[in-house]
């Protein structure tokens, strides 16, 4: 069953949950051997997941943020690794349809790629140099034109998805000018190489390892989009990140309650549910999900509903949510553990898997900090 044909939400959780069944015991034991989760995203392709976000036009159905990171959110939870991955390709594909970033005519063409092949397409945009781009560094990449289009050499690292993208797209410091441009890069282009260089203990099924571009020769058409300066606009489509986190804690309650309602020592009648600290730390975590619930999909839904202009001002919203959320699933994943103890930190334990993972949010973008200071500005220019 295609889930695009789905007609209700319901009906496409249900399939996408049926769907994700094996992943858990997959991110097991890719995570033990550091694997790449290939069978996840054959699995996903299988159901039409990656066209979700797609406009229908083009064969997919431009389904809103709101209804994304549920899926997403659910994709998290059986594996965090998979859903962070997937959900940049699908945030991407959103917010590119949306707002008629490329010409159309090469957008239409990785779309409908998309839609027939499950093609899958991600930024590449970090360097060692330059740490997240969202700091604003000038990549050492660099795009020197020619007379058969652009010629492209650089290295990009934490390139999620590597192994098996269809479509990478880089940023690239145009020789001769101050120009940033993105270029859009098939994976069976001469000169283009995966170098496995992902060792992180978290999100180890991500695969994000770094690119490399020796003399990649490119299209002229194959210049996606150039900047010469100025301010990004807010992206929503980033929501999937607390989504991803948000899924993994709740996997984290699960795995903590579940082993709380059966526990029992024999030092006490019952199961250790019925402790006071137990009740506490429990109702703590309920707590914080009902609060991450709340900001999480009310800013969506804003954002789902807001027109351009109202849109422009939600960037240090959008912050907030994922610095709110991200922090609430590592407190979530926190107290689950001390909830089960010593035993959380057995191999053996999904707990300690989604300890590792969850911190990973830290490095996401937006920043803690840079959203700190947005938000101070914001309050700061009411009173100016």
């Amino acid at each position: 069953m295609n889930i695009i044909e789905s007609g209700s939400i319901e009906e496409r959780i249900e399939l996408l949950a049926k769907t994700i069944e094996p992943f858990a015991d997959r991110a097991d034991e890719n995570d033990k051997h550091g694997k790449f989760p290939f069978e996840n995203f054959e699995d996903l392709k299988s159901i039409g997941y990656p066209a979700l976000t797609v406009p229908t036009k083009y064969g997919g159905a431009a389904i809103g943020l709101k209804e994304m990171l549920k899926y997403q959110e659910l994709i998290s939870k059986a594996d965090g690794s998979t859903g962070l991955s997937i959900g940049w390709h699908m945030g991407i594909m959103k917010d590119m349809g949306e707002y008629n970033t490329w010409e159309e005519e090469k957008y239409a063409e990785v779309a409908r790629d998309t839609a027939r092949t499950g093609a899958l397409l991600n930024n590449a945009a970090t360097e060692p140099a330059t740490g997240s781009p969202t700091r604003g560094g000038r990549p050492e990449t660099t795009a020197e034109k020619n007379d058969d289009g652009w010629l492209i050499n650089g290295r990009k690292s934490f390139t999620t998805l590597s192994p098996i993208l269809t479509y990478f797209v880089v940023s690239a410091s145009v020789d001769g000018t101050e120009a940033v441009a993105d270029f859009l890069i098939r994976n069976d282009r001469d000169g283009l190489s995966v170098d496995e260089t992902w060792d992180s203990i978290a999100m180890k099924g991500s695969g994000s390892h770094d690119i490399v571009m020796d003399n990649v020769q490119v299209d002229e058409d194959d210049l996606v989009v150039y900047r010469t300066g100025g301010q990004k606009r807010p992206a929503g489509w980033l929501l999937h990140i607390p989504a991803c986190y948000l899924g993994i804690a709740k996997a984290a309650r699960d795995a903590a309650v579940s082993f709380a309602t059966e526990y029992s020592p024999n030092s006490i009648e019952g199961t250790i549910s019925d402790l006071p600290n137990v009740k506490q730390k429990i109702g703590e975590i309920e707590l914080a999900i009902l609060e991450s619930d709340h900001l999480l999909y009310s800013v969506a839904e804003k954002w789902d509903d807001a027109d351009e202009e109202a849109r422009l001002m939600m960037g240090p919203e959008l912050g907030a949510v994922k610095l709110s959320v991200v922090n609430k699933a590592i407190e979530i994943v926190d107290l689950s553990m001390r909830i089960v103890g010593a035993k959380s930190l057995s191999e053996k334990s999904r707990l300690q898997r989604y300890y590792r993972d969850v911190r990973a949010g830290l490095h996401n973008p937006p920043m803690d900090d840079m959203t700190i200071v947005h938000l101070a500005n914001q309050s700061i220019s009411k009173f100016i």
